[in-house]
């Protein structure tokens, strides 16, 4: 048990950094309303964990990668709260498009991912 969730740690020690590193590039470069770093992060996160799924990787890997990694990579809070800040200012095309690209692409990507996984595997 202590094995496992020094895996969960060590994987998300390493996905909230990447995450946060994404960010902070996306702020640095893109000034926009539209939340783009996060959906990125959940995109790219969507399909890795299809992938690592798809892998049929083992349990310590899932807890590694998936859990831990993936799990602090994406972002399903900023994800709402930024929906709610969409909707709270009234930007009703940003939030439309925004919500469209996360739930349509995040299901597409994560299917990609399996899909990969099991030509390559």
């Amino acid at each position: 048990m202590i094995v496992q969730g020094m895996m969960v740690a060590l994987g998300g020690f390493f996905g909230a950094m990447s995450r946060f590193w994404i960010s902070r590039l996306f702020k640095k470069y893109i000034t926009s309303d539209f939340p783009y770093a996060t959906l990125c992060v959940n995109l790219i996160g969507s399909f890795l964990l299809g992938f690592v799924i798809g892998t049929g990787i083992n349990e310590s890997g899932i807890l590694l990668l998936g859990t831990g990694f993936l799990g602090a990579f994406t972002t399903f809070s900023t994800f709402k709260l930024e929906n709610i800040q969409l909707l709270a200012d009234r930007k009703w095309k940003l939030l439309i498009t925004y919500l469209l690209l996360s739930y349509t692409f995040g299901v597409s990507f994560a299917y990609l991912g399996v899909e990969t996984a099991r030509l390559y595997g």
